[in-house]
């Protein structure tokens, strides 16, 4: 089994450092779009970061399965990626793949709904 807290926490040093370099290395180089792109890829990265960590415990306590945080994860890489990479001077084809992220990430949230409504009407 993986360890999903710790992958939370690479996640969320990532983050930290992606958004450090977006405010101090980007705002004089890249467009107004290209920055949005930057801060939006950042907020999602920490926001499913912090929710990884959540489900990490989860999985420890046999809430969820991993499932739910392969879904995230990812979710995480392909929509920030994306985002990341266009901001760099990717093609902006790049842009049709950011939704495919986005999906995992809420079919991710989901499944976290799912098992713990199963779990709980087998307690029941």
């Amino acid at each position: 089994m993986l360890n999903w807290i710790g992958i939370a926490a690479i996640n969320m040093a990532i983050a930290v450092a992606l958004g450090a370099f977006g405010a101090h290395g980007l705002e004089n180089i890249v467009s107004a779009q290209q920055f949005e792109w930057w801060h939006t890829a950042t907020l999602y990265l920490f926001i499913h970061a912090l929710g990884l960590l959540v489900v990490g415990l989860l999985i420890r306590l046999k809430y969820t399965t991993q499932t739910t945080a392969w879904l995230l994860q990812i979710g995480i890489i392909i929509f920030a990626g994306s985002l990341y990479a266009m901001t760099l001077g990717a093609s902006r084809w790049f842009g049709a793949i950011t939704p495919i992220g986005g999906v995992l990430m809420i079919a991710g949230w989901l499944w976290l709904a799912l098992s713990t409504f199963r779990l709980e009407s087998s307690i029941d």
